[in-house]
Order: structure tokens, then sequence, then C-alpha cells
């Protein structure tokens, strides 16, 4: 069997001798032995778990969420680490798409009052009609009308069609609206971008997707005389 000394694995794994005693010291990574001067010594099974550990860390996952897939990884059987490894993965991938739609929303608010900011100052100080102190004007409600062309609507219509036949329940959310569920949770990103693509065209929509024990789940809302629309597409309300 070779053997590592910590500097050589630091070496190959990218990762710090302190960042490996670290690791030791919380459980997450075992040295293969000693050297009789009590030296640390590391073997190849340790590379590739530092690799594993390496990559979860790429992808965004917290050390509470690598202690728990390496514990799986110590089963020696590669399904539950990789299902572990999915259901993760997705989740951050369904944040993230959240995140997105956040920071554009945030980036809109933002042209808004750059535009007014580039306008003429005010002769004087600052008061309440200089754009510094100006509040964007909020547009109201979003008219319930979707903004694609006819010729693309039934491509939209095939897409949402083919994304709820994935759906496994259907239940009415309090105050209107429903759920739709999909244990799969590999559906999610699809999932966030075909809700990116639908609110970019009707804005009317209210989207919200939860990651849980469930599943993934797609809340949908919209104002009460686009209900039929709601219906039509995600079905009853």
């Amino acid at each position: 069997m070779t053997t590592y000394t910590i500097g050589e694995v630091a070496e190959q794994s990218g990762f710090t001798a302190s960042a490996l005693r670290y690791y030791e010291g919380i459980g997450l990574l075992d040295p293969a032995g000693r050297t009789a001067a009590g030296y640390r010594l590391y073997d190849d099974d340790t590379l590739s778990r530092l690799a594993f550990i390496a990559r979860a860390k790429q992808l965004g996952c917290t050390l509470e969420e690598i202690q728990d897939l390496a514990g799986l990884w110590d089963g020696e059987l590669c399904g539950p680490v990789q299902r572990r490894f999915h259901e993760l993965v997705t989740a951050k991938m369904a944040a993230a798409e959240t995140r997105i739609a956040e920071l554009a929303a945030f980036r809109t608010q933002l042209g808004q009052a750059a535009s007014g900011l580039a306008g003429t100052p005010v002769d004087g100080p600052c008061d309440a009609g200089c754009a510094c102190l100006a509040a964007v004007p909020d547009p109201g409600p979003p008219a319930v009308a979707c903004s694609l062309e006819p010729g693309e609507l039934p491509g939209r219509e095939a897409a949402w069609q083919a994304m709820l036949a994935r759906a496994t329940d259907r239940s009415p959310l309090p105050g209107g609206g429903v759920r739709l569920g999909f244990p799969d949770a590999g559906v999610a990103g699809d999932l966030a971008r075909l809700v990116a693509d639908e609110q970019a065209c009707c804005p009317f929509f209210s989207f919200a997707l939860t990651v849980d024990a469930r599943g993934v789940g797609l809340e949908v809302s919209a104002p009460g005389e686009a209900g039929a629309v709601v219906e039509a597409l995600f079905g009853p309300r």
C-alpha cells in the first residue's frame, strides 16, 4: 500500500496541512496509520475522500452537509452517497434560481433609481422633490396578460404539460392558488427555468419553489381575475 505524508497529501489534494488536521479533529478524515515517530500517514483512499470533499465544497455544501455525505461514503456504497448528493445539489440549484430572480428584481429597482439620479439636480439642498429622496413609483399590479407571441404559445404550453405530467399531487393553497408536488428532486432545475420564463411573459403569476421532505413543490397564485388562467394551465385552484 502506498502511503503519503501530510505534506504530500496537502500538495496532491490542494488542502493545507492545517485543514487536514482540522478535518481529522472533527472526524471527517482519519490517517491510514502513523510512523514509528508518530507522524501521520495517508493512503490513496484518503486522496479519493479528499477529492470528494473538494467537489462538495465546490458545489456549495456546508461542513455539516459534507460530514453527512462522508458518513454515507463510509458505507462503501455509491448509491446512497449519490442520491443524497443529488438531493443537496438540486436544492441548492433551486435556491440559486430564486436568488437570481431576486437579484434581477433588485437590478430593475437600481436601474429605475439610476435613471432618476441621472437627471438635473434641484437648485438648492436636497428636499422631497429631488431624485435623492424620490421613491421609485409603484407600477401597481401587473396586467393579466401574456407577452408571448402567438407562435410561441404552443411551445410554452407543451413545456408546461410535459412538466405537469411529472407532478404526483395537486392541492389548493390557503387564500387561493395551487401547490404541485414533484417527488423527484431532479426536476428542480428544469422547473425553475420554466418558472423564470413564465414569469418574464406573465408577471401576474406568483411562483414559489420549495424543497423539503415531500420533494419539490411549486406554489402558483395569481389575482382573482386570473383564476381561469391558473386553472387552464395548472388545474383547479
